[in-house]
């Protein structure tokens, strides 16, 4: 296995590379295609369901369709990010057959297709694996899924002698991120709802911590794993925590709250060692970038 980590380690040498992001029309996919499209050959691998077009990156390549159809397209790629899955935690549980279908399902055809084309892939767990003492991936079918498929890389690839890494993202904040809707995440919406004058809501009991990373650190790493990165457990976390309590204060005092709901993680083991030693280092700090916004 070294041996051909080595091997596909001198692909990422050249000055060009043929990259496929699925998920690449997302909040993190698009920033991901900003960050490698001006150096090398990028296609991006969505089925719009949360990706958007108005997030499209000029010079890169767009094929809509599902992931699990991706065996119908030429394995010419030397490096994959899958990042294409059901995000939500707390809504996924009344839609159990349709996070399956768009998490479970394609996970096979798109390890077939990265061993076709000799490629790395980086694939983009969810810290919900770790979170509460490792019970919480019982509680949602999306941390389920997401802890299934991450163990069913892991095994896959080893056993197939394909070079992966596995990444874990921590509340991913910034430029694109969705602010209302299904799909929008704490930071985008809290600052919306001040917008417009409206109350922030928080799902009890607001004492729930979570490490807010800003979407600059967060690509930064992945390009760093993808480029040195090899295994299991590479956490994307900005060191510092937060309680919802206190991130909903620092942008209103208009708060209130809904009930509690059991696949809403209280917190989370923080697992930054393996990015930490590639020399990534967070640094954008949350309470600034809310400062920015406000």
């Amino acid at each position: 296995m070294k041996i051909l980590y080595n091997i596909k380690k001198k692909l990422f040498d050249r000055n060009i590379m043929k990259i496929l992001i699925i998920g690449g029309a997302g909040f993190i996919g698009s920033h991901l295609c900003e960050a490698y499209v001006n150096n090398n050959n990028v296609t991006s691998l969505d089925n719009y369901i949360s990706g958007k077009k108005e997030n499209h990156i000029p010079g890169v390549r767009y094929l809509n369709m599902d992931a699990k159809d991706i065996l119908s397209i030429d394995p010419e790629y030397q490096l994959i990010f899958h990042l294409g899955e059901y995000s939500r935690v707390e809504k996924s549980i009344d839609k159990l057959d349709f996070v399956l279908e768009n998490n479970s399902l394609p996970i096979l055809n798109i390890l077939k297709f990265t061993k076709a084309s000799s490629a790395k892939l980086i694939y983009a767990g969810s810290s919900t694996k770790f979170a509460d003492n490792g019970t919480n991936k019982f509680k949602s079918p999306y941390a389920f899924s997401k802890w299934q498929n991450s163990e069913i890389v892991k095994f896959y690839c080893e056993n197939s002698d394909i070079s992966y890494a596995i990444t874990y993202f921590y509340n991913v904040y910034g430029e694109r991120e969705n602010a209302d809707g299904e799909f929008a995440t704490v930071i985008a919406k809290f600052l919306n709802l001040k917008r417009h004058n409206k109350k922030l809501y928080i799902t009890k009991p607001g004492t729930q911590t979570r490490n807010f990373t800003h979407i600059d650190d967060t690509i930064n790493a992945l390009e760093m794993i993808a480029d040195k990165g090899f295994g299991d457990e590479y956490g994307i976390a900005s060191p510092q925590s937060y309680t919802v309590n206190e991130v909903a204060q620092l942008i209103s005092s208009n708060i209130g709250y809904l009930d509690e709901n059991e696949a809403n993680r209280q917190s989370s083991l923080i697992l930054t060692e393996k990015t930490l030693s590639l020399g990534w280092r967070s640094k954008k700090h949350l309470h600034e970038y809310i400062k920015s916004k406000l």
